[in-house]
């Protein structure tokens, strides 16, 4: 019996609320870490892709996504065209493009 009295919790009820607030605070903390460290510099990546993106012109010289080297023949919505050497073009996703190379 004394056992159970032991592992009772106390009466005067003392222990219970700033286990709340601590939860709360440690939630807060854990989720300002994963915003500041992991959520925003994605968003800062995803920003400046989609300038990259939307800034490539006709006869840029680009690496795309698979390795392949070739200037910007072409443009449209969604697509562009790439010619690739001796008259040779080919039509990619404008998201294939990894990097424009600068003169």
């Amino acid at each position: 019996m004394e056992i159970l009295l032991a592992m009772a919790p106390p009466a005067d009820g003392s222990g219970g609320g700033g286990g709340l607030m601590s939860t709360l605070i440690m939630f807060g903390a854990i989720f300002a870490i994963f915003y500041f460290m992991i959520i925003r510099p994605q968003q800062k990546r995803t920003k400046e892709r989609e300038k990259l993106l939307s800034s490539v012109q006709k006869g840029d010289k680009v690496i795309l996504s698979s390795g392949l080297y070739g200037s910007v023949a072409g443009l449209e919505e969604k697509t562009c065209l790439i010619d690739v050497g001796n008259n040779v073009k080919m039509k990619f996703d404008r998201s294939a493009i990894a990097t424009v190379i600068k003169d």
